[in-house]
């Protein structure tokens, strides 16, 4: 090799690693961002049977659905979130595998009004017969972002939850 052509190969990789720095410089506050305050976890919470609710610190409440019943793995999930006491100017949900690192899962859902925001999302297939889930509802608003936590279980079709449910 010549001494232009190990020159040029340097070059070339320090361009490249400037280049990785930069991007991974852009995605953090993608990837994790800036959460002003988390509600506390409800252990009642059974998105399965309902909605949940939870309180924002500051002030307000969070309700959170997921209305498409049994909660399937890889089919479209019908997410609804309403918003009260606090304005939110957007919404998205922060689908986490807590057994697992899933991938980046993070739907963004359209405001309908009146604190009311829909949309879809869908759940990665998973190698365990059942996965806990954490879905965490961040609400961005004048005061920063907020966020909810609410947690479920998903099971391959046939398997058996807690409680006896499938």
């Amino acid at each position: 090799m010549t001494k232009t052509t190990t020159i040029l190969w340097a070059v070339v990789g320090v361009l490249f690693v400037a280049l990785a720095g930069l991007a991974a410089y852009k995605a953090l506050p993608i990837l994790h961002p800036q959460v002003g305050g988390t509600a506390n976890l409800n252990p009642e919470c059974d998105l399965r049977a309902g909605p949940c609710r939870s309180d924002l610190p500051g002030g307000g409440q969070v309700s959170f659905a997921i209305k498409t019943p049994g909660i399937p793995l890889v089919k479209p999930l019908d997410l609804e979130v309403r918003v009260q006491g606090v304005e939110a100017t957007q919404v998205e949900v922060d689908f986490v595998g807590l057994e697992m690192n899933m991938g980046f899962n993070r739907p963004k859902l359209q405001a309908q009004g009146a604190g009311l925001f829909t949309g879809a999302g869908m759940l990665p297939v998973c190698v365990r017969v059942a996965m806990e889930w954490e879905a965490r509802v961040l609400v961005t608003t004048p005061r920063g972002l907020l966020a909810a936590p609410f947690r479920f279980i998903t099971a391959k079709e046939g398997a058996v939850l807690p409680g006896g449910r499938r």
